[in-house]
Order: structure tokens, then sequence, then C-alpha cells
């Protein structure tokens, strides 16, 4: 797979123009070049740019890290690692797990993720480094410049870590709030309503989880059948504001008057006129605010 500079500053965080001093100065990259001299890069060389962010985050000088075999750099890669300050180890994994990810490293991804959630707690883990994660493949998969195959894989594993994390909570017998937790029948990105699923359930709050791809109809026989307080669910697909708002007043009018509210997509959100029973949830700070019953500022 081919990438564009532009590309290689979504996923490893490190901007274009350094990218470009790095190659200069350093020798850190080797792009292929288009009869245009537009440069691309192939999976080796993002590779090797996100063994090299790591170890810069670490503190290393770039002109070491650069001038290191591959095999050293992973070497190294391992040793700073327990060197590290915390906020560096963040940047560490979300670049390693990436660079794993994205070569289909199944044991290697799965092992790091694993030692993430065991050293840091499935919360801290998800806030500094699966949300990353999620946020610089987001742009990608926005751009079509990550394929369906790398994006499956990818989640599937960071799923599975949550549905394992979910699944150690107790069952709460006596809840008094119970939440509808699912997507529209477009959208089907769901970590992040299954990552709200895990919250409110070690809350104690009582949830409905019906997943992605769910017709309205069908929210509509849960609420006949249920007694249901609030509603969350995320909207992350670019879509025509019309088409978004003729969405949120129909389910408006099928789930009156529980509480419904909606996060993801913030550009399209701020654009709808909400109403008075939805709410925007737009950081993981103000849904956990919203869990304690804090208003959300």
């Amino acid at each position: 797979m081919l990438y564009s500079i532009a590309d290689l500053e979504q996923l490893s965080g490190i901007q274009s123009h350094t990218i470009r001093i790095w190659e200069r100065r350093y020798n850190a990259l080797k792009p292929m070049r288009t009869l245009g001299n537009t440069r691309l890069y192939d999976d080796f060389q993002l590779r090797k740019l996100l063994n090299i962010a790591s170890l810069n985050q670490s503190g290393l000088k770039i002109s070491k890290i650069c001038s290191l075999a591959n095999n050293d750099m992973e070497r190294l890669l391992n040793e700073q690692l327990s060197l590290a300050p915390e906020q560096a180890r963040f940047e560490y994994y979300v670049s390693q797990l990436l660079k794993l990810g994205l070569a289909y490293n199944e044991i290697g991804f799965d092992k790091l993720l694993t030692n993430c959630i065991s050293k840091f707690g499935i919360l801290d883990a998800y806030r500094e480094i699966i949300y990353p994660i999620l946020v610089r493949l987001g742009l990608m998969w926005r751009k079509d410049d990550i394929c369906p195959a790398q994006e499956h894989f990818l989640t599937n594993i960071i799923k599975k870590k949550i549905y394992a994390a979910i699944d150690r909570l107790p069952l709460s017998e006596s809840a008094t709030e119970t939440w509808l937790l699912f997507l529209p029948e477009d959208e089907d990105h769901e970590i992040g309503l299954l990552f709200a699923n895990y919250l409110l359930k070690a809350a104690g709050k009582g949830v409905f989880y019906l997943g992605s791809k769910v017709p309205l109809k069908s929210v509509k026989i849960v609420l006949q059948e249920n007694s249901i307080n609030k509603i969350l669910l995320f909207v992350t697909r670019s879509k025509p504001k019309a088409q978004a708002q003729k969405y949120l007043d129909n389910l408006r009018e099928t789930c009156s008057p529980a509480e419904i509210y909606l996060a993801g997509n913030d550009y399209l959100i701020r654009q709808l006129t909400l109403g008075d029973t939805v709410s925007q949830v737009n950081s993981l700070d103000a849904f956990e605010k919203l869990i304690e019953n804090q208003p959300i500022v």
C-alpha cells in the first residue's frame, strides 16, 4: 500500500515539514517519487517512521535514531520503553500498535494491547492509547486511505478486549437508570459505543446494547417493551445536513420522552437543531460526568 506524506503525518503525529527535514538532513526515509515529483511511501517506510516517532518521544536525538540499523532500532525501542516518562510512553504504545496493526501482526498487536490494559487499566488505556489510535485511523478512513482489511483487523482485536472487560463486570440487578445504546442503520464504527457500554455497566447502570446498523423500527420496539431513561447513539459518517436532521427528528419523535445523547461527528452535529430532549456528548470526560449525573458543560 502507498501513502502520501499527509497520510504519514496523520498516522504518526509528525508534521509533514518535519518529515521532509528528517529525510533531507538524516536520510530518515526514502520515498518513491511520481512523475510530478510527489512523495509516496510504502508500508516499510510507514513502519520505520512510527519507530522513529516512538524513539524521538523517549528523548533520543533524531540524528542518532536515523543512524541506527533496523534491528538496532527495534532493540532500542524495547530498552527505552521502561525509561520513558508516562506521556511519552503512551505515544510509544500508540505508534507501535499502529505499526503492528497495519502490518497485520496479530500476535504482536494483541500482546502489546494486553500489556497496555494490564499496566494502565482499561479506562486509561482507552483514553490515552486506544482513542488516539482511532482518531488517527479515522482521518485515514474518511479519505479511504486505509483498506477495509486493515480497519477490521485493528478494530476487531480492540473490540475483543473491551468485550472481555465488560464480561468481567457484574450484572446490575437493581439499576435505577437504564440506557439504550445503538448505531443507526448506516453506521458501523462501534468501538466508541462499546466502550460507553463498559463505562455505564461499570457505574451500575442498566444497559440495552443493540450494536451497529439498527433500524429505527427496532429501536421503537425496544422502547415499547422496556423502561428506558436515556439513549446514546453515535453518528460518525459524513452525510447531508437535511438527511441527518430528518433522521434526528424521527428519532426524537420515536424515543419521546427519553433523553437522547448524540456523539461522534462534531462538525455535523453542530449543524443540527437538537431540540429539548437531545444533547451532544463531545468528549469522554463529558460522558463520564453524564454518568455521574453532572451537567455537561
